[in-house]
């Protein structure tokens, strides 16, 4: 068997689209994605898992309707489910993110241009 560390920098570096999250490993039902983001998303929730946020390079605010959360790098936060919130990235941030495998990055059941192909591995 072959063993091989999982390096962030070399994945981020294998693509250049915004808010499409890639899926490097698998922990148990859990994927582990990579994602660059800049800008503001959109407001969504997801009521059936939480979602963790783990910022490798940037500055990343998540946004609630009744306040927000500031990550910079080695920082990290889960949004319980069910709660809605927009990420808001000013500049490219790059982000690890952690949720339950087929999670739609746009909230339950929505899909618009904003939608990202679930399992796109890299």
């Amino acid at each position: 068997m072959s063993y091989k560390a999982i390096n962030f920098e070399e994945k981020l570096s294998l693509f250049s689209e915004q808010w499409s999250p890639k899926v490097i490993a698998e922990m148990n039902d859990y994927q582990i994605k990579v994602a660059k983001i800049e800008g503001e998303f959109e407001w969504h929730a997801h009521q059936d898992t939480d979602e963790t946020f783990i910022v490798l390079d940037g500055r990343l605010k998540i946004e609630f309707r009744d306040g927000h959360v500031d990550l910079q790098s080695g920082e990290m936060y889960v949004v319980r489910q069910g709660v809605e919130h927009k990420p808001v990235a000013d500049g490219e941030v790059k982000i690890l993110l952690i949720e339950p495998r087929g999670v739609i990055n746009t909230g339950d059941n929505a899909t618009d241009a904003r939608t990202a192909e679930n399992d796109v591995w890299i």
